[in-house]
């Protein structure tokens, strides 16, 4: 979460945030591939970073990872609690992440990070290039948009980045990016998601 207005925004909404979006039977099925084939290539443990509802993590934990949800709602942390007991759920901070530094094989940023100012979301990355293990992997979801650009998202304010610019943030970050997915259809903001691959000392 970008700040605490943000977090108050999402502690505010949280049930009807959780009713709406908080399982896989609202996820659109190409997110699903991506992300399920992004985690079959994924080694050690895994941070679900801004983890929401907790079903994502939930996810990552039955397709035999060990994963853990950090997000800075409590409501949505009670919710995985209470949901998805088999998984591991953390009240924390994506600005600090509770592991020790390369100690993770990968993050998932499911549009974690859509509410940070273009000028901040070095911060974020910067913690998850810290904590992931030279060669491990990210990634981030996000809504796709041919300039980097802030609108009205249904809880607080949140931005949309074209594709290449969140590369070049990766990048800065100390990641290569490995492939992009854009899913643009009609009525709907386009959708995006980039993986990489922490770089490894040269």
């Amino acid at each position: 979460m970008a700040d605490d207005v943000s977090l108050d925004a999402y502690s505010a909404r949280a049930r009807e945030y959780i009713e709406l979006l908080g399982s896989m039977s609202s996820v659109h099925p190409s997110d699903l591939q991506i992300v399920s084939t992004w985690a079959s290539g994924v080694e050690g443990v895994v941070i679900d970073a801004g983890c929401g509802p907790g079903h994502w993590t939930d996810l990552l934990t039955r397709q035999g990872l060990t994963a853990r949800g950090i997000d800075q709602v409590p409501e949505f942390i009670a919710h995985a609690r209470d949901t998805f007991p088999a998984a591991d759920f953390a009240t924390g901070s994506l600005e600090s992440l509770p592991a020790d530094t390369g100690s993770v094989g990968g993050i998932l940023s499911w549009y974690s990070l859509i509410h940070y100012e273009p000028n901040a979301l070095q911060v974020p990355l910067r913690e998850f290039g810290r904590v992931i293990r030279p060669g491990g992997a990210l990634l981030v979801g996000f809504f796709e948009g041919p300039v980097v650009e802030r609108f009205a998202h249904a809880v607080t304010p949140a931005y949309r980045w074209p594709v290449e610019a969140i590369g070049a943030e990766l990048g800065r970050a100390g990641f290569d990016v490995v492939e992009s997915h854009v899913r643009r259809a009609e009525n709907q903001r386009p959708q995006a998601a980039v993986s990489a691959r922490r770089r490894t000392a040269r």
